[in-house]
């Protein structure tokens, strides 16, 4: 007779799953010794639980497909749970297991004791406490069919006594693959929504994650309605490409070219997306929304049409109804203000004749030109996703991963050890900031330890930068954000990794060249200007206000070569230019 954790590992392979990510422990022992009984599954090796969890999201980001990771008890599967939010926010199909403390020692504040069933409820869609060997395998199967149908996290908690116990031969391994449907509104809602489109004169089309593998048929569509598309950050890879309608991002990340085409409609069409800022929409024109998740519908903004379908199904039953427009005044005048938004960006992503620090758009676009042509990106929160919006271009086969609904700092590193071990034979470039990157260090060893060749390039400004527009923003001094780090190509070579370091402009293609190149992975830290200011594409009367409000406080404040080299580094190089 198999273990439970036996069953589980059969399972795991039954259902597509080649690999887990994990630190092992006592409580997870039955369960790493079946692992290394079998051999044919790998075994991720992080630095820490948080890593696991985020090395999964990524992987089941990418592919699609149920990822694993694991955790021994309390704090070792509470170290999960950031990385779980992540997942759960992202939907993508993740199982966690959370190893526990011995069955008959729950409930006495045992050494190490947490309640997992009760943590987990709130970044999952299936969280469950396994109490016996026999109760394992429906369990198991239970989870595993929550996550891949739902596109969430399922935890499954099991003593470490139990992944011991056996289940009955007669049990066999249970294979969980996601059912496929079509799914559309009815057509009374079709007729609705085509009236809608028909009678309006200038429709936007806002795009999200829920856009993926709907490309041609979004197209099509924008040539009927002759709209514009805006896209947010999670459906750039899906949306950006060979799209002649597209005019940038919206958002605090974005574009004005995206914010005027949804300021100026009459019609908004929002398809798979939930973009949450509500300062961006429109404030009088037609919503009509398309979403799998019908409790998403009018969220964010007021909707007057509600539709629950897939993005595909949903345009591809819209189409033959929808009435070809003729007059596409709104569209040009969206494209022409995206192609001089564009330039206007562009024109900021050069070698500012080689001034020091490096421009951080320069080190993006250099990153761009020169990364492969179906890289994976991941980036983390801050300043560098704000570069990696702008300046990183989709083509089809990139993509592009990162924290863009839970916002946590320092999932670059993680994130592409998941996409690494996905794809082993793909580059993968990781923009990580400073911070981000000092907060998930450990993940460099586990890079060289499990020989995944990522490639790291590291925006150092010596600072937690984006917190640092934030607080400018909302009027407050600077405090708290300064970061001393010690020279990290350096600790990256000592780690094993290919570490190089840029202060200069004129080095940075001879360095990412280089590490690229290079069979292992890899580091480069480029020294990027602290000051540079990601504007949004619309500032509000309170963030000019906060703007206003900062300059007086830090020039009180005994610190006006501050304000100064804000200025040198922003208006006084667009002035030259």
């Amino acid at each position: 007779m198999e273990t439970v954790a036996d069953h589980i590992i059969d399972s795991l392979k039954a259902s597509g799953v080649h690999r887990v990510y994990g630190l092992p422990g006592d409580s997870l022992n039955g369960f790493t010794d079946a692992l290394r009984r079998d051999g044919t599954l790998d075994w991720v090796h992080v630095r820490h639980e948080e890593s696991a969890a985020l090395g999964a999201a990524a992987e089941a980001g990418l592919t699609g497909e149920l990822a694993v990771c694991v955790g021994s008890c309390g704090p070792g599967n509470l170290h999960l749970i950031n990385g779980l939010f992540d997942a759960y926010k992202s939907r993508v199909p993740v199982l966690a297991l959370a190893a526990h403390i011995p069955g008959d020692e729950i409930g006495s504040e045992y050494f190490q004791e947490t309640h997992p069933q009760k943590l987990f409820t709130e970044c999952s869609v299936y969280t469950e406490l396994v109490s016996t060997p026999e109760a394992a395998p429906r369990i198991l199967e239970m989870a595993m069919r929550a996550a891949v149908e739902n596109n969430g996290v399922s935890v499954v908690v099991v003593p470490g006594e139990v992944l011991l116990g056996k289940v009955d031969s007669h049990v066999r391994p249970t294979a969980v693959r996601a059912t496929r449907s079509i799914v559309r509104p009815d057509d009374s809602s079709l007729q609705q929504a085509v009236a809608l489109l028909n009678s309006a004169r200038r429709v936007t089309i806002l795009g999200g994650a829920g856009a993926a593998g709907a490309h041609d048929q979004l197209l099509a569509l924008a040539e009927a309605l002759k709209a514009p598309i805006v896209h947010a950050l999670r459906g750039k890879d899906a949306i950006e490409y060979d799209n002649p309608y597209d005019v940038g991002l919206t958002g605090l990340l974005g574009f004005a070219s995206g914010y005027k085409a949804i300021d100026e409609a009459d019609t908004l069409l929002m398809l798979g997306t939930d973009f949450p800022y509500r300062q961006f929409y429109p404030s009088d024109a037609t919503v009509i929304q398309v979403d799998i998740r019908g409790s998403h519908i009018g969220r964010r903004t007021h909707v007057d049409l509600g539709l629950v379908g897939t993005v595909k199904d949903t345009i591809e039953a819209l189409l033959p109804l929808v009435e070809t427009k003729t007059e596409r005044h709104h569209l040009d005048r969206a494209r022409a203000h995206y192609e001089k938004t564009r330039k206007s960006l562009d024109s900021l992503a050069v070698n500012d004749h080689e001034r020091t620090p490096i421009h951080p758009q320069f080190v993006a676009s250099r990153v761009n030109e020169l990364a492969a042509t179906d890289a994976v990106f991941t980036t983390d929160v801050g300043s560098p996703v704000v570069w990696a919006a702008r300046y990183l271009h989709m083509n089809g086969q990139r993509r592009l991963l990162g924290s863009f609904n839970h916002g946590s700092m320092g999932v670059a590193l993680p994130h592409a050890l998941g996409a690494q071990a996905a794809y082993p034979g793909r580059q993968v470039v990781a923009l990580a900031g400073d911070g981000g990157l000092t907060m998930m260090l450990g993940e460099l060893f586990a890079a060289v330890q499990n020989r995944l060749p990522v490639k790291i390039v590291v925006f150092n400004n010596s600072s937690l930068n984006f917190v640092e527009l934030e607080m400018k923003a909302a009027g407050f001094v600077n405090y708290g954000t300064d970061l001393e780090n010690p020279r990290l190509a350096d600790v990256a070579s000592a780690a094993g990794v290919f570490g190089q370091r840029v202060e200069r402009p004129g080095d940075l293609d001879g360095a990412l060249k280089a590490a690229f190149a290079h069979d292992g992975p890899a580091l480069v830290e480029v020294f990027t200007a602290r000051q540079e200011l990601s504007v949004p594409p619309a500032i509000t009367v309170e963030q000019a206000k906060g703007f206003t409000l900062y300059a007086i406080r830090t020039i009180l404040s005994g610190r006006g070569e501050e304000l100064l080299d804000l200025v040198t580094t922003n208006v006084a190089r667009r002035i030259l230019q």
